[in-house]
């Protein structure tokens, strides 16, 4: 069955902006929630984990850069990145996580 966030995550409405992301339980420093943008070609696709994260100057969270290629089969070219979002600290229950963005302005 699908699920668009992690079991630890929930919405909730957020003193920063509207709706956000918060822990339902305790979540360890370095784990990775998930994939929260896909950029094919010039297009950059938020999902629905990256979708309701919200802007923080002191962010609890960070989006790690994977690249993808693959270039030894000619005949297949391609190649994409994808962003997941990575704690950067323990995150207590109930706690919003947030991200200092890079993709849109503030």
């Amino acid at each position: 069955m699908y699920k668009p966030l992690p079991k630890q995550l929930r919405l909730g409405f957020s003193d920063i902006h509207d709706i956000g992301l918060f822990a339902k339980e305790g979540i360890a420093q370095g784990t990775n929630l998930g994939m929260t943008h896909l950029k094919l070609g010039s297009q950059i696709i938020r999902t629905p984990l990256g979708g309701f994260i919200n802007h923080h100057e002191d962010a609890n969270c960070v989006k790690a850069e994977l690249r993808f290629t693959n270039e030894e089969d000619s005949e297949l070219k391609f190649a994409y990145k994808k962003w997941n979002l990575i704690t950067l600290r323990n995150i207590k229950e109930g706690e919003e996580l947030t991200l200092k963005y890079t993709f849109y302005k503030v």
